[in-house]
């Protein structure tokens, strides 16, 4: 039996329950692909899902363990199985993984050929892995959900985060006004984005300095979210990834509120790619570890401030 060398878990818990070891490699069915995993990244909150241990959302399917963690990856085909064309052997792909399936922490993984999308010309495999999950949130929620426009008004909160960074800079290719909130120190930071304006949440409150806004863009949930009603325009939207919103409230406000969880999608990421390759978009690393440290990085994403995504580097470049 091939193997190779991949982070799992084998009981759930935290990133104390990470070990770096040897593990059998999958081999593609029909309608999939082996990737080469040259880089992964590694999301906050990953660890406590559900669906990291299971085979549901919701925690009533069947226990997965051993599983190997995160979701968003860039490498190269190796293999196809039967009934797969595109992509072909050798190609440079990158996908956002199906939660429900075992992750790309590890030197090689199994996906169905349909989710990976050619990887952006313009970015090397550890800037490619930051993209998947951040930039298909965002798409799918201003361009799919919300229906983002030339000129319309867009708040995002959060913004010098993982996905909060790639909601700017969406927000602004599609031609959008953007306003942001932000800490005071990341303010050149997401003016850099594309923000024309950033408010510092922890100095002022953002409803006293806002109005007027077509749709918001929910990265952070709670007392944000209920505050950011007041600042919507009649007919305006509040889209958000943390938690669902009231519909009452949303009524109440003349508004629409939506909750949804990013899904794999090659068309998404093909125009997240046409974004990068034409200098519209540029990921955020915040740093780059090595497979044997993905445990750390984890823990890093309890404890420490970042700006963009923290990215597990796998293997070079052939």
């Amino acid at each position: 039996m091939a193997t190779m060398h991949a982070v799992r878990a084998h009981e759930r818990g935290g990133p104390e329950r990470l070990r770096y070891e040897t593990a059998p490699r999958p081999e593609p069915a029909a309608g999939e692909a082996l990737v080469a995993v040259r880089a992964a990244s590694v999301t906050a909150g990953e660890l406590d899902w559900d669906a990291t241990w299971t085979d549901s959302f919701d925690g009533s399917g069947h226990d997965r363990t051993p599983t190997i963690p995160s979701h968003e990856v860039s490498g190269v085909v190796t293999a196809v199985g039967p009934g797969v064309t595109t992509p072909r052997v050798g190609d440079a792909v990158y996908a956002l993984i199906p939660f429900v399936h075992d992750g790309a922490a590890a030197e090689f993984v199994t996906l169905p050929a349909d989710i990976l999308a050619a990887k952006p010309r313009r970015l090397d495999h550890d800037t490619a892995a930051s993209v998947p999950l951040a930039a298909l949130t965002v798409w799918q929620a201003l361009a799919r959900h919300a229906g983002v426009t030339p000129g319309r008004h867009v708040l995002v909160h959060g913004a010098a985060g993982g996905v909060g960074s790639f909601a700017v800079q969406i927000a602004a290719a599609l031609g959008a006004k953007v306003t942001a909130t932000a800490s005071a120190r990341d303010a050149a930071f997401v003016t850099g984005l594309g923000a024309e304006r950033v408010i510092d949440y922890a100095g002022s409150r953002f409803e006293d300095e806002v109005s007027d806004v077509d749709v918001v863009f929910d990265g952070v949930g709670g007392d944000t979210q209920n505050r950011s009603w007041s600042v919507l325009r009649p007919g305006g939207m509040l889209v958000s990834i943390v938690s669902p919103p009231d519909p009452e409230i949303a009524r109440a406000h003349g508004a629409r509120g939506l909750f949804f969880v990013v899904e794999p999608d090659r068309t998404g990421l093909e125009a997240v790619s046409r974004l990068i390759d034409s200098g519209k978009l540029m990921p955020k690393v915040d740093r780059v570890v090595p497979l044997t440290e993905t445990r750390a990085a984890y823990e890093a994403l309890e404890r420490e401030h970042r700006r963009g995504k923290v990215v597990i580097h796998v293997a070079d470049e052939a």
